[in-house]
């Protein structure tokens, strides 16, 4: 989402990393154990277990956790996670998508909606906001990584969609969501490992909030990140400097 890299570096400056890093590596190893549980448990026959691992490296987590993880998808004891998509509205009527993996529907669908009306939001009907979003494979490299022209050539060799760049977040390149494994493949022999491959919801259109309301979606959005059960929160928002820095108080 916009001002999402920027709204992560905040949490880091608020003392949030050591959880924020627990619960990332317990995401991305629960991505893998799905994706192997769901296809062949070899990353080169398995394209979503392939980008599940491959985001899991990119950020760090231990070869071991990853292994792991792959083993538990083929024990008799694997959890049954189901993948399920909750949308409602934040403060200032701001769009939002969660994604979650559960072995408990009701006790997700109560947490979810819990806090949203404990944040000023409601939760929606499925499809009540997912319009406007498109569904997109996303690429993130650093800015070191190379020139804005020589990103965007290798971008386009590769097959890609869009490139944007940003001194601060580096070039973050979008892609057809069938084509992510491909373009993220090409892409890796042209400019090494990426800091980021994944699937993601992206705005149409971004809200632009006051200080005050974007104040309150952020808490929001974080009360969300920090449940258990929710892989991925998206809001269709913009995010001023001014009400990031204060949120690092």
């Amino acid at each position: 989402m916009a001002g999402h890299s920027k709204w992560a570096n905040i949490q880091h400056r608020k003392g949030r990393q050591d959880a924020a890093r627990s619960k990332l590596f317990s995401r991305l190893a629960k991505e893998i154990t799905v994706a192997a549980k769901m296809g062949d448990p070899d990353p080169d026959k398995n394209p979503r277990l392939r980008l599940a691992v491959k985001e899991a490296k990119a950020n760090s987590v231990p070869k071991d956790v990853i292994d792991r993880a792959i083993r538990k998808s083929q024990g008799g004891d694997a959890e049954n996670y189901e993948e399920v998509r909750y949308e409602g509205y934040g403060p200032g009527g701001v769009a939002v998508i969660v994604e979650a993996m559960t072995d408990n529907r009701n006790r997700t669908a109560s947490n979810v909606r819990s806090i949203f009306s404990k944040h000023g939001g409601n939760l929606a009907e499925t499809g009540a906001v997912s319009f406007m979003f498109d569904r997109k494979g996303q690429i993130v490299y650093p800015a070191a990584v190379g020139s804005e022209e020589a990103v965007m050539e290798a971008a386009i060799e590769a097959g890609a969609e869009d490139v944007e760049h940003s001194g601060e977040e580096g070039h973050v390149i979008w892609c057809a969501m069938e084509d992510l494994n491909d373009v993220s493949t090409a892409l890796e022999a042209a400019l090494g490992e990426a800091e980021s491959t994944r699937l993601v919801w992206r705005p149409q259109t971004t809200a632009e909030l006051d200080d005050e309301t974007a104040a309150k979606l952020i808490r929001l959005l974080e009360a969300l990140e920090d449940d258990d059960d929710v892989q991925n929160v998206t809001a269709n928002a913009e995010f001023s400097d001014t009400v990031l820095e204060s949120m690092a108080g």
